[in-house]
C-alpha cells in the first residue's frame, strides 16, 4: 500500500501535506501541470463532459481539510452551473488517515453501481462516522444499491489499482498535499475557497 512520508504541521494548515515543497528557484517556478489529461471514461466528473472549464481535486474521503473544502466545491459548482465540470480523483494519505483506503474503495463500490457521487458526498457529509463503515453500507442500502456485492468487492481490495492510479497520476503532477486542485489543468496554489477557485476559474478559462 502507498505510504506518503510524514506530515508537517502549520500554524494555519489549509491541507493535509504530503512532503515540504521544494523552494529553489521561485523566482523561475512554474506551477505544475496536470499530467493525466481527464478521461471521461475513467473519471468521475460532475457536471457536462464538454464544459469550457475544468476543476480537478485529488482529495482524501478522511482529509478534515477536503472535508472543509468540499462545501466551497459545492458553492463553485452552484456559481458557474454548466459550464464547469469538477473532476475527483483519489490521494488517500494512508499513513496519516487509517480510514482514507476503505472509504475510496466504498464509493468506488458504489460507483460500479452508478451512484459515486452520492456515496462522495455522504462521505464528505459524514467524516466523524467514517471509521465505522456501517453508515456507509446503510446509505448506499437506502441508495438501493446491492451491498452484499460491495462488501465482497472491498473485501477483495477489486479497487485498489484505481485508486492506487490515482494516486501515482497526482504524485506525477506535482500533488504534496489534500486538497490539490487543478484548475483548467494548472494547480491552484490559493486557498481552497469558492472565491479563490472562481476566480482562476474565470480569469484562465
Amino acid at each position: 500500500m502507498l505510504a506518503p512520508p510524514p506530515v508537517r504541521s502549520k500554524s494555519k494548515p489549509s491541507k493535509t501535506f504530503l512532503g515540504p515543497a521544494s523552494r529553489k528557484s521561485l523566482r523561475n517556478y512554474q506551477l505544475p501541470r496536470l499530467v493525466v489529461p481527464v478521461n471521461p471514461t475513467r473519471d468521475h466528473i460532475a457536471g457536462p463532459v464538454k464544459a469550457p472549464l475544468t476543476l480537478v481535486e485529488y482529495g482524501d474521503f478522511q482529509c478534515p481539510y477536503c472535508g472543509a473544502a468540499y462545501p466551497e466545491v459545492k458553492q463553485v459548482q452552484a456559481a458557474l452551473k454548466s459550464k464547469l465540470r469538477f473532476v475527483y480523483r483519489h490521494f488517500p494519505m494512508t499513513n496519516v488517515h487509517e480510514y482514507a483506503m476503505s472509504a475510496a474503495e466504498i464509493s468506488e463500490a458504489a460507483a460500479a453501481q452508478g451512484r459515486f457521487w452520492e456515496m462522495h458526498d455522504f462521505l464528505f457529509e459524514h467524516q466523524d462516522t467514517i471509521n465505522d463503515s456501517r453508515q456507509a453500507f446503510a446509505f448506499a442500502e437506502s441508495l438501493g444499491l446491492d451491498t452484499g456485492r460491495m462488501e465482497l468487492e472491498i473485501a477483495q481490495h477489486v479497487y485498489q489499482d484505481r485508486i492506487r492510479e490515482d494516486f501515482l497520476g497526482g504524485v506525477r503532477s506535482g500533488v504534496n498535499g489534500t486538497p490539490t486542485f487543478y484548475v483548467n489543468g494548472v494547480r491552484h496554489d490559493g486557498e481552497p475557497v469558492a472565491e479563490s477557485l472562481i476566480e482562476a476559474l474565470t480569469s484562465t478559462c
